[in-house]
């Protein structure tokens, strides 16, 4: 009878391995919402070197266009000295067109340097010294204008490879943190949400950096009590804990009230709000959230209530901020 039953023990235990294991052989799990987010933080450490490089290249390309503009107004009035030259000795280039020696002056004025051209010009008899001074002068501005104009097609050819360069690698891996971020969602389920105060999945969006981390840390403190002029850990206000994300990022320059954040903050549209990016309410900006995503904002709303998320239209909006 033991015997029997262990039999069926062991019969009953490999059969629910096989559907364990599948017809692979091997155990399969689908990645947690936790290691696609590990993921993208190795991805944002690719990108941000990237995000640097252009923004120091935009630094270089300012101080050069400076530098462009300072040579095009050099060139400006070479060029028309060449213009000038070109225009004294067109009657000449007429009696030569018709003397049938029109091959002798475009020889000339093609040799690109001025002291060849005068030994060039000694050979040439019919030509009057005052002809020959012009044509010089015509050869001595083109080649000044050549030089200046020189570095700055090089510089421009240079930097618009640059940036091309760089805006594709940006590309590139936006899209990879477009696709984890995906998988994460999908990670989490149609909701994922932990109750009334975290209805969805806390970020909505994620990509590892800074602002997306400062919303991971806004989100960890939901359903802590509001507590009028506190920043965490335990109790919070709303700027307080608008501080407190940013603080554990590295932060440490927001301050502990409302209007002072939002002069801490760089300006921003709608349309362009991020994770980590503060939104401001009232005509007085008397209340702040910290956005977290797809309309979404953490905030502490009052002694009444404790951190929650909220969409952020249920509150009217007076500015968007950036922590820079």
């Amino acid at each position: 009878m033991e015997t029997s039953r262990l039999a069926r023990l062991v019969v009953a235990v490999v059969g629910g391995l096989s559907l364990a294991l599948g017809v692979t052989g091997f155990a399969h799990a689908d990645p947690t919402p936790g290691e696609i987010e590990k993921q993208i933080d190795d991805k944002w450490n690719t990108i941000e070197p990237v995000i640097e490089q252009h923004n120091q290249l935009k630094l270089q390309l300012a101080a050069n266009q400076a530098k462009v503009k300072q040579l095009n107004d050099q060139i400006a009035p070479l060029k028309a000295q060449v213009d000038a030259a070109f225009d004294k000795v067109s009657a000449f280039a007429v009696m030569q067109y018709k003397t049938g020696r029109v091959s002798k002056l475009d020889a000339m004025l093609t040799t690109g340097s001025p002291d060849t051209f005068v030994d060039q010009m000694t050979l040439l008899n019919m030509v009057a010294k005052d002809e020959q001074a012009k044509i010089k002068d015509v050869l001595t501005a083109k080649q000044q204008y050549e030089e200046l104009k020189a570095p700055i097609d090089k510089l421009v050819a240079e930097q618009d490879a640059q940036e091309k360069a760089l805006a594709s690698q940006e590309t590139q891996i936006n899209a990879d943190i477009k696709t984890l971020q995906d998988m994460r969602m999908q990670a989490y389920g149609n909701n994922a949400g932990t109750g009334s105060l975290a209805p969805v999945a806390c970020p909505q969006q994620y990509d590892g950096s800074p602002g997306a981390k400062a919303a991971q840390v806004a989100c960890k403190q939901i359903g802590k009590k509001y507590v009028w002029a506190t920043e965490g850990p335990n109790t919070f206000d709303c700027s307080g804990l608008t501080m407190y994300s940013w603080k554990q990022v590295g932060v440490s320059y927001l301050r502990h009230y409302t209007m002072w954040q939002f002069e801490d903050t760089k300006r921003v549209s709608r349309a362009d709000l991020k994770p980590g990016d503060l939104v401001f309410f009232y005509s007085d900006k008397h209340h702040v959230g910290l956005y977290v995503g797809n309309g979404w904002m953490v905030h502490a709303p009052n002694p009444s209530k404790p951190v929650q998320m909220k969409k952020i239209d249920e509150y009217p909006i007076s500015g968007y901020g950036r922590v820079a």
